[in-house]
């Protein structure tokens, strides 16, 4: 063979493989383009999924605040459960106080009745005990509103309310009225309650004593204008301790759209039901449909809030400025807060679903993460079982040799966890535990160490 040169079986294999080589490089051209490249295989099912899953997420989340509305305000047990905590809101209190006091000093007139006992030359000090006395009533009814005794009057008075709402659309109720520009909440027992407490701490405030009924049970007598009419030795005004909550047409209508939702509301959660399942089954990507819904939801969450809270402050507009419009906003607040905590629920489940269908994606990023939590779960379990491997060689020794001070420690540890957890639940379970822990401790603490073999000795 010449130098440099090959032989001829070699040469002859060369270019066998030369032309293998070129043979699968024409093949290789000629295949077709990989199928996640194919973009374009499906758009008009891709459209219309991503179309459904935005209707279907403002559906959803419309279905949660219609489910909200009709269970809340439909419902007398639940409403009178939302309304309950009103009283002890200070905003409230103040506000509805603040109503009443004046309600009260405009029947009674104090201001008159003060310069008719006092001597003309002592006209300039009427001014000024007038102001006295409101600010000692007004504490004295925040008081009265505050107090566990008027709770039940309030319950059962918003349990009238409720109970009565539907009558008032057609006119019938007498403990609230609305019409197609008002809606008005009798605070008579309110009143009632308050004269009697004034009564008793300022006896000369009415001139005679005052004989009311204690309504702290929670029953409130159909007379009961005309009693407090009496007592006063006044005519009370067909409108005295009717506290107008709304003064605007809207408001009737919005209560006829409430009755009207409810009657529709089914059909609507079955819609949107329908709408889900439909774009998941014409989706040619479920993945990307599921990233859509969780997306579409967050920004239908966050589209519906801004409108409620549009809708909100038109209504506060209308409420006079100061105590009363602070009262309201305070009370809506504490309405409203079931509300929030579903559309907060809504967010958070529209980013989970958004997160988990891009991190199970093909994309660089989500590749990357799943190796990196695949190699540190490797190395976890592989610590885990070295760890347990030393401790259950090691720990019983080493647990025999501190036992008093693992005992104390677990008692520690229970201590605090009982000053942290203070219900009787959590320090049973505390207890149980810590009972467990410490018969665990002493059986391995105590555990004799098996005897090791004797090694033979050499010549043996």
């Amino acid at each position: 063979m010449a130098a440099g040169g090959l032989a001829g079986d070699d040469a002859a294999e060369l270019e066998r493989l030369r032309a293998e080589v070129a043979s699968l490089r024409a093949r290789l051209d000629t295949r077709p383009p990989p199928r996640r490249q194919r973009t374009g295989r499906h758009p008009i099912r891709g459209t219309i999924a991503a179309t459904l899953v935005a209707i279907a997420a403002f559906c959803l989340v419309t279905s949660v605040v219609g489910l909200w509305a009709a269970r809340t305000t439909l419902n007398t047990d639940r409403y009178v459960a939302t309304v309950a905590p009103l009283p002890q809101d200070p905003a409230v209190s103040t506000a509805v106080a603040e109503y009443a006091t004046t309600q009260l000093f405009e029947v009674v007139d104090v201001d008159a009745r003060l310069r008719a006992v006092l001597p003309p030359q002592a006209g300039f000090v009427v001014g000024p005990l007038t102001g006295q006395l409101r600010e000692q009533v007004d504490k004295i009814v925040t008081n009265v509103l505050r107090s566990d005794r008027f709770q039940p009057i309030w319950m059962e008075l918003n349990r009238r309310v409720h109970q009565r709402v539907m009558a008032v659309l057609n006119g019938t109720s007498d403990v609230l009225t609305a019409s197609s520009d008002r809606i008005q909440i009798d605070l008579l027992p309110l009143i009632n309650q308050a004269i009697r407490a004034v009564s008793d701490q300022l006896p000369t405030m009415f001139g005679k004593t005052i004989t009311l009924p204690d309504l702290s049970s929670g029953e409130i007598p159909a007379n009961l204008r005309d009693r407090i009419s009496e007592q006063l030795g006044v005519e009370l005004p067909a409108n005295f301790a009717q506290f107008t909550v709304y003064d605007s047409g809207q408001l009737y209508a919005a209560q006829q759209a409430v009755v009207a939702a409810k009657r529709y509301l089914a059909l609507f959660v079955a819609a949107t039901v329908l709408l889900v399942l439909a774009a998941f089954l014409i989706s040619p990507r479920r993945r990307r449909t599921t990233l859509q819904l969780g997306l579409w939801l967050v920004v239908a969450a966050v589209t519906i809030t801004a409108i409620l809270r549009a809708v909100r402050r038109e209504i506060l507009e209308q409420v006079p400025g100061g105590v009363y419009r602070d009262g309201v906003d305070a009370a809506m607040t504490s309405v409203f807060g079931l509300l929030r905590d579903r559309g907060t629920q809504i967010i958070v489940i529209g980013v989970v679903l958004a997160v988990l269908a891009y991190l199970v994606g093909p994309g660089r990023f989500p590749r990357w993460l799943r190796a990196q939590l695949a190699r540190a779960g490797r190395a976890t379990g592989r610590g885990v079982r070295s760890g347990s491997a030393v401790l259950a060689a090691r720990g019983p020794g080493w647990i025999a040799a501190h036992l008093d001070p693992v005992r104390i420690a677990g008692v520690v540890v229970a201590a605090i966890l009982a000053l942290i957890l203070s219900s009787w639940t959590s320090l049973l379970v505390i207890l149980i535990l810590l009972a467990a822990y410490e018969v665990a401790v002493t059986v391995i603490g105590r555990r004799e160490p098996e005897p090791l073999a004797a090694e033979p000795q050499p010549g043996t």
